[in-house]
């Protein structure tokens, strides 16, 4: 997830389609567009697997949360790519309704907490433990900071998880908002380069992973799911809570087109996937239409199975 899946659009803002050929309807498959190319990258997987079935396939340009009212509306049709964790009101609703039908996990796992280089193992022994930092803030200090560790956290506009974190765990860290997901990457990568100290707040899929290698800090098990707010301490911390990412329709797909429905039970995209391809994207600059077509064309005896599924569908 790029961090930008917490933005949130206005309505539906514009559509570009592509047309197969026949298929259970001629009616286009509508498939929303989000804010953050790891679902640009799955949301065009499906559709071009979609087409080689025979689909009709539209992209519409849709906010995060106002997409799930038009998919429950039957103005939108199916997602890919739903994080969990940012959702609004109107999604369980729908869910529980049965105007929108969960079909599963996509396959990504989701990923939000501190990272910091592997050399920095050596300056904080007991890492990747956050237990670590205590005895080894001043490791991670800078100048306006010392003692304290510097920790750098998403922009402020991005909420305030990681110094709520701190505060509540006591954590002799100084929390320092990053001033944009471009400045974040520049401070990582400088650090990198002079092997210098850095801790940060960060997530994945993203295509730095793809790029560079960090590690991250671990917390204590959570024991169920883990609840940022309260009840945290040093001890019993379980550190930030994780998202799952589901893949959804409108609940006419499996009647007007079961080929698209068996479709997107089968569909899978993992963190490799993602990560790799948006590094060709946001980090080379190329064209997420080419670099698409590169991944089907290469992976034919992944997709293969799926596209084989839909079309058995269609004919049943």
């Amino acid at each position: 997830m790029n961090a930008l899946k917490g933005m949130v659009a206005g309505s539906i803002l514009a559509t570009a389609s592509v047309t197969g050929a026949g298929a259970d309807s001629s009616d286009p498959i509508r498939i929303p567009v989000n804010e953050w190319t790891g679902q640009h990258v799955s949301a065009h997987i499906t559709g071009t697997l979609l087409q080689k079935a025979g689909y009709t396939v539209e992209y519409v340009t849709a906010g995060a949360v106002p997409q799930f009212a038009a998919i429950a509306q039957g103005d939108l049709h199916l997602q890919p790519e739903v994080w969990t964790n940012n959702v609004g009101d109107v999604y369980p609703k729908a869910v529980e309704s049965g105007d929108i039908v969960v079909l599963g996990q996509l396959g990504l796992q989701p990923q939000e907490g501190w990272i910091y280089p592997p050399y920095m193992n050596d300056k904080c022994p007991g890492l990747p433990s956050y237990e670590a930092l205590y005895d080894c803030a001043q490791a991670f200090a800078a100048a306006d900071t010392f003692p304290r560790g510097r920790l750098i956290t998403y922009p402020a506009d991005w909420g305030t998880r990681s110094k709520d974190v701190v505060a509540m765990i006591d954590l002799p860290f100084e929390p320092v908002a990053g001033g944009s997901e471009g400045a974040m990457i520049a401070e990582l990568k400088s650090a990198l380069a002079a092997e210098q100290p850095v801790i940060m707040m960060f997530w994945q899929p993203h295509w730095l992973f793809a790029a560079l290698d960090f590690d991250w800090v671990s917390w204590d098990p959570a024991g169920g799911e883990c609840v940022e707010e309260s009840g945290q301490k040093r001890g019993s911390a379980c550190g930030f809570q994780q998202a799952s990412v589901d893949k959804i329709v409108n609940k006419d797909v499996a009647t007007k087109w079961p080929g698209a429905y068996r479709l997107m039970e089968m569909v899978t995209v993992d963190n490799a996937t993602q990560n790799t391809l948006m590094l060709e994207i946001d980090n080379k600059g190329r064209k997420l239409e080419e670099v698409v077509a590169e991944w089907v064309e290469a992976n034919e005896a992944t997709w293969s199975p799926w596209v084989e599924a839909a079309k058995a569908a269609m004919s049943s």
